[in-house]
């Protein structure tokens, strides 16, 4: 081989040598760019990015097989190869990455997962503190993280507790002789103590020796879901003990050794705080998830006033320049600020 061979050898395969190597500089620089927490979009979701990693990658290898110095013929053959490889890979992936990926993409196109909302699936109950392609990861009443792939979601039954609130409730029974009606009037009271929306009171069964009731409302802000739901039993306890109710099964009553005028009623005491530093078991608990809700409400604001940028620029309406660079200012002020409050949020 002479070095003319040489020469057309490495022209014809340079373009190809010279897409890889564009398509490597390429994905580092995305993931630079894009991935490094200083230098990525704050408005940017981490499931874009790493979809756009993948789909940066798709796109110059296409671009290598069809700068290949070979014939068309085996160009279109590479090429319906590689079709059929990624039809193949999704229709056989239902338990791998792939599959993951694409019960990734469906959650975000129905989008009613977002970070901080409570999310209940199979025996897994917590607060999304993360969601990426592959998983989303919840923040337990142990302050402990889950890790739930979004294959799992996607074939499980999902609850998430609605941000606009949600029916808190408890249930207990009582025995037949007290009148239902001041039941219904003492749980209700202990509700409204509770600090529930709306409450009611339902019959859930009656048994052989007492009465089921339940006993509900609506909580406004379900960030408070845990110590709510703490709250309503606590109150449930202290309204019924106040008005002489006892809460003990009529067996239990049959069968103690005690005079007939005795009751099983703590005595009244002083209610203490023992939350001295004013902080709730959810501040504690769900700090990551907290977090995370946070960074979502701060794009979204830096999102709002990206849009109020645009059309400010693309309207004309009857307001005079001094007045529309003023407005452009204050908006860009605002968003400087939020993207100075994100990133250091994020540190």
């Amino acid at each position: 081989m002479n070095a003319k061979d040489i020469l057309d050898f490495i022209l014809q395969w340079l373009p190809s040598f010279g897409l890889t190597i564009l398509g490597v500089l390429c994905v580092l620089a995305y993931n630079f760019i894009f991935l490094n927490p200083a230098k990525k979009d704050p408005t940017q979701s981490r499931m874009g990015r790493q979809f756009g990693v993948g789909l940066v990658l798709l796109i110059f290898v296409i671009l290598v097989l069809l700068s290949l110095p070979i014939s068309e013929g085996m160009k279109g053959e590479l090429l319906n190869l590689l079709g059929l490889a990624i039809t193949a890979t999704i229709a056989l992936s239902s338990t791998t990455l792939v599959g993951n990926s694409m019960s990734g993409l469906m959650l975000k196109i129905i989008n009613n997962i977002r970070p901080g909302d409570f999310l209940k699936v199979g025996d897994h109950m917590g607060r999304v503190s993360e969601q990426g392609l592959l998983h989303v990861e919840i923040q337990t009443e142990d302050r402990d993280l889950t890790t739930l792939p979004n294959l799992y979601l996607i074939t499980n039954p999902v609850t998430v507790v609605r941000s606009s609130g949600t029916i808190i409730s408890t249930t207990l029974s009582l025995g037949y002789d007290v009148s239902r009606h001041r039941i219904e009037k003492l749980l209700i009271d202990a509700a409204i103590k509770a600090e529930l929306k709306d409450p009611y009171v339902q019959i859930l069964e009656l048994g052989d020796y007492s009465v089921t009731y339940r006993v509900a409302g609506f909580l406004i802000d379900p960030k408070y879901l845990i110590s709510s739901r703490s709250k309503l039993r606590g109150q449930v306890l202290d309204v019924l003990h106040e008005n002489g109710v006892e809460i003990v099964s009529p067996t239990f009553m049959n069968q103690r050794v005690y005079q007939s005028n005795e009751n099983f009623i703590p005595k009244p005491e002083k209610k203490i705080n023992n939350n001295d530093s004013g902080k709730s078991p959810e501040d504690i608990i769900f700090d990551k998830a907290e977090q995370a809700e946070d960074l979502e409400k701060v794009k979204e604001m830096i999102k709002e006033n990206q849009e109020k940028m645009k059309e400010l620029e693309e309207k004309n309406d009857e307001r005079t320049p001094e007045e529309i660079e003023a407005l452009r200012i204050k908006i860009q002020k605002r968003l400087d600020y939020l993207n100075g409050f994100l990133e250091k949020k994020k540190e």
